[in-house]
């Protein structure tokens, strides 16, 4: 029988641009990075890294024991590290880990942790030797789009936006209004590596990367950390943290379907199926949905990519996405705030980290602790974070 799976504590570093250095002029390692987001962690749990049992480390752009190095800057207590890749669902893929140990009666107390030191400019493929792991994605892509120049991500997501432009009648403006509602979100979020705010204009007026996807609607290369101390029923009540704890109502995920190659699909290829199914079986377990949350961590590596994920989500039918952000049901007053972090657009992206970001964001959020961005009577929470190649992760959280 599973068992209830909390999370006690969360801390992240600031997401900053790659190269950046410290207060000393020095430049910031991995190392350093998970040092401060597991000692933050910890300490908001109050817990020990002795009293921690098993870590997953997640990381895209790293040797393969940069999860041992990292967390020996905690301790070296000899428990079992492993280490975790999963593309952009990295970060939450560790979380997945870490709370089927507790689940399954085989952990008591975990730490989760996701880093990233990343190299400025886009993603490239880091193996020219050998099939890229996308290469069928772009590849079905490539059947329903002419290739360009641009960075391969923007093209699939561009891309995935054109076609929602085109079945739906969706607009560019419609698409800039995500990112100028993130950015906006992302100035109370002393943790974000942008804290501009910028008009619909500006944004529009940025430089176009991949129709329709202007700079401003991207998000950027980012170095950070975060992490999270997952913990079982019997931890909490031995060690008196019901206070701070937020039970894990339910957590999928999903990897690529037939679907995403046969639909020919732009939509499709960028991993729409994959977060819808995962959606379902998380709300199915948890008993509630998207009707029932008040807040919302996704995806926007692009701004396309949160329009489709409000359908995918199923907060807004199919074809609905362009106007559920006319009519601002999706920041502060509306019917939810997505990304009051600043979302991926606006805060940063340091892959590894991401998912255990958006993690901490929630916890805050569930806990009352998010400050100027805190959201009002949060009761439920949403996070959803996808990798392509691929696997979409739902998380549902509520209080204790």
């Amino acid at each position: 029988m599973s068992q209830n799976v909390y999370v006690v504590g969360v801390g992240m570093t600031p997401f900053r641009k790659p190269g950046s250095v410290d207060a000393q002029g020095d430049d910031v390692d991995y190392p350093q990075l998970v040092r401060e987001a597991g000692r933050a962690a910890l300490a908001d749990a109050g817990v020990e890294y002795a009293q921690i049992e098993q870590a997953i480390a997640g990381y895209v752009y790293g040797d393969s024991t940069s999860g041992q190095r990292g967390l020996y800057e905690l301790g070296l207590t000899g428990i079992p590290i492993s280490n975790v890749n999963n593309n952009c669902s990295t970060g939450s893929t560790a979380l997945f880990l870490g709370r089927q140990l507790i689940a399954g009666g085989l952990a008591d107390c975990v730490l989760a942790v996701g880093f990233e030191k990343m190299q400025k400019g886009s993603l490239t493929m880091a193996f020219g030797d050998r099939e890229p792991p996308l290469m069928r994605h772009l590849a079905a892509q490539a059947e329903l789009y002419e290739p360009t120049t641009a960075p391969y991500a923007a093209q699939l997501f561009g891309n995935a936006g054109r076609e929602h432009m085109t079945q739906y009648g969706t607009t560019a403006e419609q698409f800039a209004r995500i990112a100028e509602k993130n950015h906006r979100h992302s100035a109370n979020n002393p943790y974000a590596q942008f804290q501009d705010v910028y008009t619909l204009d500006q944004i529009l007026e940025s430089k176009m990367i991949s129709e329709p996807l202007t700079k401003l609607q991207c998000s950027p290369t980012s170095d950070g950390s975060a992490a999270a101390v997952l913990a079982s029923e019997r931890f909490v009540d031995q060690h008196g943290l019901g206070d701070r704890a937020v039970r894990i109502a339910a957590q999928h995920m999903v990897t690529d379907t037939p679907a995403t190659f046969e639909d020919r699909s732009a939509i499709s290829v960028v991993g729409a199926d994959m977060t819808r199914l995962a959606a379902r079986k998380a709300y199915d377990t948890a008993g509630f949905g998207p009707q029932d949350v008040q807040v919302v961590e996704l995806h926007d590596c692009f701004s396309t990519n949160e329009l489709l994920s409000y359908e995918a989500l199923g907060l807004c039918g199919e074809g609905e996405g362009g106007s559920l952000i006319d009519s601002g049901a999706t920041t502060y007053g509306g019917r939810w705030v997505v990304n009051p972090s600043g979302g991926l657009i606006s805060k940063g992206h340091p892959l590894g980290a991401t998912g255990l970001a958006q993690c901490a964001e929630l916890t805050w959020q569930l806990r009352g602790q998010a400050g100027p961005r805190q959201v009002d009577g949060v009761r439920a929470a949403l996070q959803h974070n996808i990798g392509l190649g691929g696997a979409a992760v739902v998380t549902l959280y509520t209080r204790a």
